[in-house]
């Protein structure tokens, strides 16, 4: 084992094997969801950054000088880019692409394990990781569906009433509203040609119990609402 942790051709072709095969596995599920980053993008960030440590490793041994991991720091804020442009605002105020970032930067971690030659972290990582992001996403809907708290993205028609006839339906059905904000710019409506459409982004609680559905379906009916959704 020893042996393909020393730099040789037998090592270095196990590295850039292993990493594209862990930056598949965790791109694959990516892919499949249609997601920014899928399949070749996480194969590069994990093929990628197991060559940086193999380089410093190289540069390390041969000129005995310089920080065996210098060149590995710097993948791990350098990633930052790739990741945040991986994260969109939706029109209606959704956030979508976090998941896919953490997985880009997860990917480059791995690399950097197995560039170094630390097979075993490497392994049992990109396991760990693929095991997250795919296995654990039933648990993670069914944790959001059981919360008490919603946060909503509403549209509401200010030729029938202001915001705080919302509020005021909301309390009378058993509703607390927090954290109102109201969107700046056009709602999504105003830029589909329907104006007086005002946005606001909320969160709600309701005091007796009530499905995630159920608090739509109530909130929905009030007059002034021309569009709500779960964010």
């Amino acid at each position: 084992m020893e042996y393909l942790r020393d730099l040789n051709v037998a090592s270095i072709s196990l590295r850039i094997v292993l990493s594209i095969l862990i930056g598949g596995i965790l791109g694959i599920e990516r892919g499949r969801k249609n997601r920014p980053a899928g399949l070749r993008t996480y194969i590069l960030v994990c093929l990628g950054s197991a060559l940086v440590m193999m380089t410093n490793q190289y540069v390390y041994i041969t000129f005995d000088t310089g920080d065996p991991v210098r060149l590995g720091a710097q993948v791990i804020s350098g990633i930052g880019f790739l990741g945040a442009g991986t994260i969109v605002l939706t029109g209606r105020n959704k956030i979508m692409g976090i998941t896919t970032a953490a997985g880009l930067w997860t990917a480059a971690c791995s690399g950097l394990a197995i560039g170094i030659g630390f097979y075993e972290g490497a392994v049992l990582g990109g396991l760990a990781i693929a095991f997250t992001v795919s296995g654990l996403l039933k648990f993670d809907i069914w944790i959001r569906k059981k919360s008490m708290y919603l946060d909503l993205y509403i549209e509401y028609n200010v030729e029938k009433g202001n915001f705080s006839g919302f509020l005021q339906y909301a309390r009378e059905h058993e509703f607390e509203v927090s954290n109102i904000r109201v969107n700046k710019g056009f709602s999504w409506s105003e830029r589909n040609g329907r104006p007086g459409i005002l946005s606001y982004t909320v969160t709600v609680s309701s005091q007796i119990h009530r499905t995630h559905a159920e608090i739509l379906e109530v909130l929905a009916h009030e007059k002034g609402i021309q569009f709500i959704e779960e964010l």
